[in-house]
């Protein structure tokens, strides 16, 4: 007989610990990013690789001269969300540590707006978690970028964020259109005017839909 309680103890703790190995930062305007911390976050005996990025702002976009990068963020949600791309790194990679931080207020040119170090025992697993990481935190964490130019400024979305918008928008519309079919497939073709009837979508809303 298996002691499931203990097993999801076990998981449970496991978890714990490797949340406990992630530091994730988000750092107040005029705060900025020091590399080298955490770079030795990251630093273990055991650790063979240390992937990092560092995405700084650059001078020009499009023709524009930028003069600086401002962000903002929903702070409780953002690490939240962060936490929540670790721990999808963790499942997919076999990691140690791994650190974030992210700069709020302005970043002027060549300065560090986002950092990422991630430590494994063998390289790979280090390269593609962090790449994995910066393409999510860039697709699913609340922070707004505003591009400061010397004649003018704006508001940008990454252009991971509309990739996923977009891949989330045509997954709803499949979704619609497949709970349609069902529907009118349980209602014998009558559409809407058929009888009423108890559908079981599963896939859709995961709920029970009474239809006319």
């Amino acid at each position: 007989m298996v002691n499931t309680s203990k097993a999801k103890d076990t998981c449970e703790g496991e978890k714990m610990a490797d949340e406990d190995r992630d530091l994730i930062e988000i750092l107040e305007e005029h705060n900025p990013v020091d590399m080298a911390k955490y770079i030795n976050y990251v630093s273990a005996p055991q650790a063979g690789a240390i992937a990092t990025f560092s995405g700084t702002t650059r001078h020009t976009f499009e023709g524009k001269t930028v003069l600086e990068l401002r962000y903002e963020a929903y702070v409780p949600m953002a690490v939240r969300c962060i936490k929540s791309a670790c721990q999808s790194a963790r499942s997919s990679w076999n990691l140690m540590s791994i650190a974030v931080a992210h700069c709020l207020g302005p970043v002027p040119v060549g300065e560090t707006s986002v950092f990422i170090a991630v430590s494994s025992v063998h390289r790979d697993d280090a390269l593609d978690a962090c790449k994995f990481l910066i393409d999510e935190i860039k697709a699913s964490v609340p922070i707004w970028k505003k591009e400061v130019y010397t004649n003018g400024e704006v508001w940008k979305e990454n252009k991971e964020f509309l990739e996923r918008k977009s891949e989330l928008e045509k997954g709803a519309q499949d979704k619609y259109r497949g709970c349609r079919k069902r529907l009118e497939s349980k209602t014998n073709g009558h559409g809407c005017c058929g009888a009423k009837v108890k559908i079981d979508d599963g896939g859709c809303n995961g709920e029970r839909t009474e239809a006319e």
